[in-house]
């Protein structure tokens, strides 16, 4: 439950680095450090010429949940005896017992009258 918590309100980002259409660098919690290909810029001396940029990049960002809304409150008749039930049954599942309780330890095996597996027993001759 904890983790669903964690993962629940927790945000991140995906940057992400193409050049043209193919993807060069991908990177969580940090900007994406491209290609090397970057444009400079241009002087402005004179005639200035500017060339589009093939490189883009793109950033995903992932946000997780604001608020947590815990109501304890509200909680029903029906809810709370669930959560009672459980509880208890949840204790009670690692209570191991004392000492090994066998209850035919008391009890003496029965007479044997006659050994009834020699008399279905079959000899090949």
């Amino acid at each position: 439950m904890a983790f669903v918590v964690l993962f629940s309100t927790m945000s991140f980002t995906v940057n992400m680095h193409y050049c043209g259409d193919a993807l060069i660098e991908t990177a969580v919690f940090h900007k994406a450090k491209g290609c090397g290909m970057e444009m400079q810029k241009p002087s402005t001396e004179g005639c200035a010429i500017t060339k589009k940029n093939c490189c883009n990049d793109k950033q995903l960002v992932v946000d997780g949940q604001d608020e947590l809304q815990l109501q304890v409150d509200k909680i029903t008749f029906d809810q709370h005896l669930f959560i009672a039930s459980f509880v208890y049954t949840y204790i009670n599942l690692f209570e191991g017992l004392d000492a090994k309780v066998t209850s035919y330890e008391e009890y003496k095996p029965p007479l044997v009258i006659r050994q009834i597996f020699k008399l279905d027993e079959t000899y090949l001759i």
